[in-house]
């Protein structure tokens, strides 16, 4: 899951939040809003999960809406495990064995190019 910041040609700005499959590269949630705060995204992630069933772990960055005590209770209320990509390396994560993988933010970031220049523009 990513945040993008898209800002328009008379100035005003909005974000946008994706989540998107790993497995096969499905985007799964679009939440678009001037202002997306952690209970935006847990709702989001609420009705992810209603229609997907139960993930064992989210990826993320290390935004604020990501390390806030509030969507860290409800990943844990949720059995679900928040994993931290390196700060300003989307390839890699903190667990070298992920990192192997080869997994990281590539394909959200990656998606987020897709709507950004191909879709916004």
């Amino acid at each position: 899951m990513d945040f993008m910041h898209v800002e328009l040609s008379n100035g005003r700005s909005f974000r946008a939040f994706n989540v998107i499959d790993d497995f096969n590269r499905e985007d799964l949630a679009i939440e678009v809003d001037t202002s997306l705060p952690a209970p935006r995204v847990m709702r989001a992630l609420d009705r992810v999960i209603e229609w997907r069933g139960m993930p064992k772990a989210f990826r993320c960055d290390n935004g604020p809406e990501y390390i806030s005590e509030a969507l860290a209770a409800w990943a844990k209320k949720h059995s679900i495990a928040i994993i931290f990509i390196q700060l300003a390396n989307p390839q890699h994560l903190k667990r070298p064995r992920e990192a192997r993988k080869g997994r990281g933010m590539a394909y959200v970031e990656r998606y987020n190019c897709t709507v950004r220049y191909d879709w916004l523009n």
